[in-house]
């Protein structure tokens, strides 16, 4: 993996870099996108933001590249969406996620944007691209504004399974990465759990089978009726064989176990490389028991060790990892842990963002996606 850092001085906006670029096949990037003068209104940072952006993608190593998905971290959605959502209609489309999940080096917004070279998009209201044969599918910020949390998330998967059904895929064989944003995750979790049961039940997945990467977190939507807000990631066009789930035994625990249905993570392997996209991932043993109550220095060592092994499992390593999502439940924790990432991880495109874990004694969790160079006889990316 390539690292570089750009530091666009006109609007104070440092953009941190990954590329992944093969000779002569299709490349990807991540971008972290982060404000640095956080003292302005919130309009001035998302103007700024959005410049610094226009002048991203007219650098020569993005000429080629398409937006597949973009991310926006909010401070407050419920008064920062509507005027994000009026100015992204001057942009190219792409699966748009925006959650409110404060960034916490003070800013009111921050930026995540994954892009791809010599890529086809498909028409249709949902996002799709296509090249050498796979069609990828991005979906974010689906989301109904009635019910409680079991029920949203029960009428969010039927929904994602019939439009699924409708590519000739389904969520079993195609998805490769959900992400589930919950609304005080502390009391509607639950919920989330429960319909997500009954639907992978219901497609035939169980332990025995597997079930998908995903992240269940805590974020909000601008609307308070929305309990539950869903991104995905799925892939058409790979044969079974390509997909393989990730566990490390040896420190984490089946999910199962602990009553939820999620992998730790998954592999897509392709001719040209391995994609590893990491479960959101905490401080944990292989019992299932949560490690170093209380110290969340002593948390986030484990959670690092325990996504090497995780990536270890899949032929990968931290120098292949593109980007990371950091989630916090105090900010008081922030300043230490930006700390360790920084000494730790100088260079991988990051966000630190307030967003209380699935379990309120895990004080932090990360998810993270790697590439990392292969040769086998799939098709290539």
């Amino acid at each position: 993996m390539n690292y570089r850092k750009h530091y666009f001085t006109p609007y104070n906006i440092e953009a941190e870099i990954s590329s992944f670029e093969p000779k002569g096949k299709v490349a990807e990037y991540n971008v972290m996108l982060h404000i640095d003068n956080k003292n302005e209104p919130y309009e001035e940072q998302l103007n700024k933001l959005h410049a610094a952006y226009k002048e991203l993608i007219t650098l020569d190593v993005f000429k080629n590249a398409t937006p597949v998905f973009k991310r926006y971290f909010l401070s407050d959605a419920a008064n920062q969406t509507e005027m994000l959502q009026h100015v992204l209609t001057a942009f190219e489309p792409c699966a748009i996620s925006i959650v409110q999940q404060p960034p916490l080096d003070g800013s009111k917004i921050a930026l995540w944007v994954y892009f791809q070279t010599d890529i086809t998009v498909l028409p249709g209201d949902n996002f799709a691209v296509t090249h050498n044969g796979y069609t990828h599918y991005w979906d974010a910020s689906l989301c109904v504004a009635s019910g409680n949390s079991e029920n949203q998330t029960t009428q969010l998967l039927q929904n994602y399974e019939n439009y699924l059904d409708s590519q000739q895929c389904n969520i079993k064989d195609n998805c490769i990465r959900t992400w589930f944003f919950v609304q005080n995750v502390d009391v509607n979790y639950a919920g989330v759990v429960k319909a997500r049961k009954e639907n992978f039940i219901a497609q035939g997945m169980t332990e025995k089978t597997h079930y998908i990467a995903s992240t269940g977190i805590e974020g909000r939507h601008a609307n308070p009726n929305v309990h539950v807000l869903l991104d995905t990631y799925a892939v058409k066009g790979h044969k079974p064989e390509q997909m393989k789930h990730l566990y490390a035994p040896t420190h984490l625990n089946p999910t199962y176990e602990y009553g939820v249905t999620f992998e730790r993570g998954v592999v897509m392997e392709y001719g040209d490389r391995k994609q590893l996209y990491i479960s959101g991932t905490a401080s944990i043993d292989n019992k299932g028991v949560v490690v170093h109550v209380g110290d969340v220095i002593a948390q986030t060592q484990r959670m690092c060790e325990n996504v090497g092994k995780l990536l270890e499992e899949g032929g990968a390593t931290f120098n292949d990892v593109a980007k990371m999502i950091v989630y916090l439940r105090d900010v008081g924790d922030y300043s230490n842990v930006k700390h360790v990432f920084e000494e730790r991880f100088p260079d991988i495109p990051k966000v630190i963002v307030l967003a209380p874990v699935c379990r309120p004694l895990w004080l932090i969790e990360v998810e993270c996606v790697a590439i990392k160079e292969n040769n086998s006889g799939y098709k290539e990316f």
